[in-house]
């Protein structure tokens, strides 16, 4: 096995053993080949619902390193990653990334990917209520943000 994929997996484990959340673990590792950091799935002990494995290690990646932009590093995941997940790890500029279990093994444990990938493709839509509300004020926030700082991306 994988060594980074071994530690993802171990990550996963001792996160059930804790009883900190489901199934599923992460690491970070730079080009070296240096682990930078762990994650395990926390919804349980940090009652988060965001606390994904993924997550977690991309939260102490960028804590350790002072940057938002992880683009020389590589993910190591236990389970393909969900789509809050997926997302959180473009939003890192991550460009690497292996994963163990599939998202259809997750869905045969009760964990429930497919309802939001359903959701993105158009389909779902009683899934959540989604309506746009006061925009023209809102907007106000983002002009003074462009005027101060550009564009980012």
């Amino acid at each position: 096995m994988n060594k980074f994929m071994q530690k993802a997996k171990n990550n996963a484990q001792e996160g059930i053993a804790k009883n900190e959340g489901g199934p599923f673990g992460a690491i970070i590792v730079d080009k070296e080949e240096n682990i930078i950091s762990n994650g395990n799935n926390k919804v349980i002990e940090n009652t988060d619902p965001t606390a994904h494995a993924e997550i977690i290690a991309i939260r102490e990646a960028c804590k350790k390193l002072k940057t938002y932009d992880l683009s020389e590093y590589i993910l190591y995941t236990s389970c393909e990653p969900c789509p809050m997940c997926l997302s959180a790890i473009i939003w890192a500029n991550i460009k690497q990334v292996y994963y163990g279990c599939t998202k259809k093994d997750a869905g045969e444990i009760g964990f429930r990917d497919d309802m939001i990938y359903e959701y993105l493709k158009g389909k779902n839509k009683d899934l959540i209520k989604l309506e746009e509300l006061d925009r023209e004020d809102c907007l106000e926030v983002f002009k003074k943000y462009k005027e101060e700082n550009g564009t980012i991306y």
